[in-house]
């Protein structure tokens, strides 16, 4: 399976040693660079590079839904995208390009690479308003909940990354990406979106873990009014929905969530 590889080792277990062999998920280096010059380095699990690339322009205010852009990949000896160099009219690029992250941002956070406080909120406009149809009964947004965890397939075999996944005000699956980085699967779900004209159709965001506020700002910047995660939301991700618009849950598991920002949208 893409984004898997098998690694051996002794498994120590009531006194006894085993050789075993287990499947682990793939953390790789992705560099990114806008017009032949480097713009960012991600360590993300293979698969999906495009969409990481478009999905984290787009969160970033580099580039806008309708930009048009190409895309030129090299890849190692053993097949897996190691660079990526997106060619863009110099014009269209948004203010995100000219206060770009420093070049490193690695799998476990999504801020680990900007340069001040100032560049955390990224996010900027109106608050997400809440429209007429804004209306999401807890059970169906659970029974969403399950359709994203009988699809993380890569989790299934390794337990080692991230899920998330985006589906229209139907329940109807959208966008589900895996990565070891839960921005990247994040980004890999906008940038998808953006690549089939189904952004403005994406309702609700699903996380397999926890939610802190850099996840918010995403899917406030995508316009998506409500997140569920299967974790703790952080005490900024709170604010950060509070803020935008946002309704956001956590502990979303045994039938069972809770809400903690904008909580008009949801019906028992």
């Amino acid at each position: 399976m893409k984004g898997v590889n098998s690694y051996e080792g002794y498994k120590f277990e009531g006194g006894s040693v085993t050789k075993v062999s287990d499947p682990l998920t793939i953390e790789r280096a992705l560099e990114i660079a806008i017009n032949g010059k480097p713009f960012t380095v991600v360590m993300q699990t293979p698969g999906d590079e495009e969409d990481l690339a478009r999905g984290l322009l787009y969160a970033e205010d580099v580039i806008k839904v309708s930009t048009s852009i190409t895309f030129e990949t090299h890849a190692d000896n053993d097949g897996i995208i190691e660079s990526i160099n997106i060619s863009v009219d110099p014009a269209e690029l948004g203010n995100g390009y000219m206060s770009a992250r420093s070049l490193l941002s690695v799998s476990s956070c999504g801020i680990c690479g900007k340069q001040s406080l100032e560049d955390l909120n990224i996010a900027q406009g109106d608050p997400v308003e809440m429209q007429a149809n804004d209306q999401f009964p807890l059970s169906k947004l659970i029974e969403m909940q399950t359709v994203m965890v009988k699809n993380q397939l890569i989790f299934s075999e390794t337990g080692g990354c991230h899920g998330v996944a985006a589906f229209d005000k139907e329940g109807t699956l959208l966008s589900l990406k895996e990565d070891i980085g839960r921005h990247n699967a994040m980004d890999k779900v906008v940038g998808e979106l953006i690549r089939t004209q189904q952004l403005k159709s994406a309702k609700i965001i699903h996380f397999s873990g926890r939610l802190s506020y850099e996840l918010v700002s995403k899917a406030f910047r995508a316009k998506i009014p409500l997140i569920m995660a299967v974790s703790a939301p952080s005490s900024l991700a709170i604010d950060f929905a509070k803020e935008y618009g946002i309704t956001l849950l956590a502990f979303g598991r045994n039938n069972k969530a809770t809400c903690y920002a904008n909580c008009n949208r949801i019906s028992s």
